[in-house]
Order: C-alpha cells, then sequence, then structure tokens
C-alpha cells in the first residue's frame, strides 16, 4: 500500500542545450547533449519518493525496449514500486525531444508512444493500487479517457485527486469533477476556461504561485533549465500535504524544491534532496 500514487507518462528525454531555440525552418548548432529520464509522470512520481519520507506508487506504460528499462530503473532507485508500470510490445517507450537555450527556457516535442497504449478495460486491477493512498497525481500525456476512468476510480477509493492539466487542452465537466485540486500554469488556467467553484492551484513561474488569497514568492535563482519545474512543484506539493502540511506551507516546501531543481539540467537529475530543501532556511 502507498501513501501516494502517480498516474501518467514515461518518456525519455534527448535534451540539446543552445543559444537560442530555433524559429522554424532553422537550423542552429547545440552545444551538448544529453539522455535524460522524463516524462510528466515519472517525473512526478520520482520527485514524490526522493523528497518524501513515504511511498509511492507508479502506473504507466513502456515499450520493450533500453529506454523502457532504464527509466524503470530510474524510479526503482529512488524507492517507487514499478509494479504497474507495464511494458507493450505495440509502441515503443515514449521520447521527448527538448531544446533548451542560454536563460534556460525551453522547447519540447513529445513522441508518447507506448503511454498512450491503455484500455479502459483493463483499469479495474488497478483498483487496489489506490485502496488507502492518501493522494494521487494525475497528468494530461496518457489518454483523456484514461485519466478520467482512473480520477473516479481514485475519487472512489477515498484517494485526494490532484490533476496537472498539462499540456494545456479542453478538459469535460465530468472529469473535473473527480478532481479535488487542479494545478495549472497561467497557459493552461487559460485553456480551461471557467474555473469558478473549483479549487486551483496556479503555478506562475518566476512570479510564485496562489491559491485563493495564498500567495508564495518563487525563490530567487539563475535557471539553467526549467524542464520538469512544474513536475517537482506537484511533486513537492502532494508530499507535503501526505506530512500533514497545510497549504501555506506545503506551497512553499513547493516553491523551494521547484526553485531549486532549474538550477541544474534535466527533470529528475535535477530535483534536490530533502536535505537541500529543508535547509533552505524556510520553516514549513
Amino acid at each position: 500500500m502507498s501513501e501516494l500514487v502517480v498516474v501518467g507518462s514515461l518518456n525519455m528525454d534527448l535534451v540539446v542545450k543552445c543559444g537560442r531555440i530555433p524559429v522554424p525552418g532553422e537550423t542552429v548548432l547545440g552545444n551538448g547533449f544529453a539522455m535524460v529520464p522524463g516524462g510528466k509522470g515519472a517525473n512526478q512520481a520520482y520527485a514524490a519518493a526522493k523528497l518524501g519520507k513515504g511511498s509511492v506508487s507508479m502506473i504507466g506504460r513502456v515499450g520493450v525496449d533500453l529506454f523502457g528499462e532504464k527509466l524503470k530503473a530510474n524510479l526503482a532507485s529512488v524507492g517507487v514500486d514499478v509494479g504497474e508500470v507495464l511494458e507493450t510490445t505495440v509502441a515503443p517507450t515514449g521520447v521527448a525531444t527538448i531544446t533548451v537555450d542560454e536563460r534556460g527556457q525551453n522547447s519540447i516535442v513529445v513522441a508518447s508512444g507506448a503511454n498512450f497504449e491503455w484500455s479502459v478495460g483493463e483499469l479495474e486491477r488497478l483498483r487496489s493500487v489506490f485502496r488507502g493512498a492518501q493522494y494521487a497525481l494525475f497528468q494530461l500525456e496518457t489518454p483523456l479517457a484514461i485519466v478520467a476512468a482512473l480520477l473516479r476510480m481514485a475519487k472512489e477509493e477515498g484517494v485526494t485527486t490532484i490533476l496537472d492539466p498539462a499540456p494545456a487542452q479542453h478538459l469535460s465537466r465530468e472529469l473535473l469533477e473527480a478532481v479535488d485540486l487542479l494545478t495549472p500554469n497561467e497557459t493552461e488556467a487559460l485553456e480551461l476556461g471557467d474555473l469558478a467553484g473549483r479549487r486551483v492551484l496556479l503555478k506562475r513561474g518566476a512570479r510564485g504561485s496562489r491559491f485563493g488569497d495564498l500567495e508564495v514568492a518563487a525563490i530567487a535563482v539563475e535557471a539553467v533549465d526549467t524542464t520538469g519545474a512544474g513536475d517537482i512543484y506537484n511533486a513537492a506539493l502532494s508530499v507535503a500535504l501526505v506530512e500533514g502540511k497545510t497549504m501555506l506551507a506545503a506551497m512553499q516546501f513547493a516553491s523551494v524544491a521547484a526553485g531549486l531543481s532549474v538550477m541544474k539540467m534535466g527533470a529528475q537529475p535535477s530535483v534536490p534532496s530533502r536535505a537541500e530543501v529543508d535547509g533552505y532556511g524556510l520553516s514549513w
């Protein structure tokens, strides 16, 4: 039984650093390359396990290939239960091509691959993964029908659900009704439209985050790579909430974790340690 369940994508990130992100039709020379474990779901599971003191389970799909093996092994290395990260022969493991400019801003294209090889009929057996969990994290790099079905299942099992509505897209009222907390950035919030009556924590990048009357500033850092910062924010927020912290303290904890992460390249490799976040100087 896990306290936190993450449902979502696993991708191998192919990252190229360059002076600036090319415009359409342009070629620029890069000055560095790395192959980095990623995917919004895997990023959140990895960060939650590294930052937290409880148990984390991941639900996802990979192909029968080297990328899939490496992604599962990387999650397992920080204690994530990968028993429900299943292999499929229908498609390869998902990949993301990422260009990162000298300011740390990025441009990303995702080839979803195995992340989209789900069947609604196979989901019922996952119910036991949610049973007894406190929180479940979701994103939108897997099919919406699967996200909606598993959100409902988590709610039926008494789990508090958190949805990071990224990549930005329109969501049905039915799906949103199964979400306890939405965590969009400003672009995603615009895509979602009228959110009146819903619990929304707005992530505003370098301008911090806001939840109702609560506002938390981002910490002052020099960004090297912002890839995965939003995922690390969500993971840290959920860890703090599982530990019983107030929403304000959870937002502060998440802000520090996300801020420290942008000082390093990559998503999962940039996740700070719990000691680094706790040592930042704030009182949670």
